[in-house]
């Protein structure tokens, strides 16, 4: 498998943006019902950036962005200033392939350098095996369970939270 990781640019906003409207469509590990438009997108990506936060998109040989993964603020407090939230998406087709863990443990590490100290997964519906699986696969621990806190397909939905210290161990 020939995948590069790197830093998202402006051009892969529209791949984005279309792997994540058939996430927002067709799953429920996001509880957004309407697919952002392209400009919506593009203003995600600039908020992002403009906190020193990492975006990253996986790339195959040919170009074709596969997945995207960026971490954000948890929360807008300044309290929380060192404590992001991870979020990954990989396209249809390309699942099951590696590429969502190739894009967390690179998110992992770029969050590490950035100067997190914590890094949490907000996992919508307790029942994204895939997620949850990747996420404790690199380290991440249980945090809780938001019980039906969510309600998309008809379907009252659980958000699992896991958590993941970014410091070094000490002694």
């Amino acid at each position: 498998m020939d995948v590069t990781i790197r830093a998202a640019g402006p051009d892969d906003a529209a791949a984005i943006q279309a792997i994540y409207a058939h996430h927002v469509l067709t799953g429920t590990g996001t509880f957004e019902t309407d697919p952002p438009d392209l400009a919506e997108i593009r203003r995600r990506m600039d908020k992002v950036a403009g906190l020193g936060w990492p975006w990253l998109v996986a790339t195959a040989a040919d170009g074709a962005v596969l997945g995207y993964a960026y971490a954000g603020p948890f929360r807008e407090r300044a309290a929380y200033a060192h404590t992001v939230e991870d979020s990954i998406y990989v396209a249809e087709g390309a699942a099951g392939r590696g590429i969502g863990r190739l894009l967390l443990s690179e998110l992992i590490a770029a969050c590490r350098a950035s100067g997190a100290r914590q890094m949490l997964a907000v996992i919508g519906d307790s029942g994204n095996a895939g997620s949850i699986g990747l996420h404790r696969a690199l380290g991440f621990g249980d945090a809780g369970v938001l019980r039906e806190v969510g309600h998309k397909f008809g379907r009252d939905l659980n958000v699992v939270i896991l958590q993941l210290s970014l410091e070094a161990l000490k002694p």
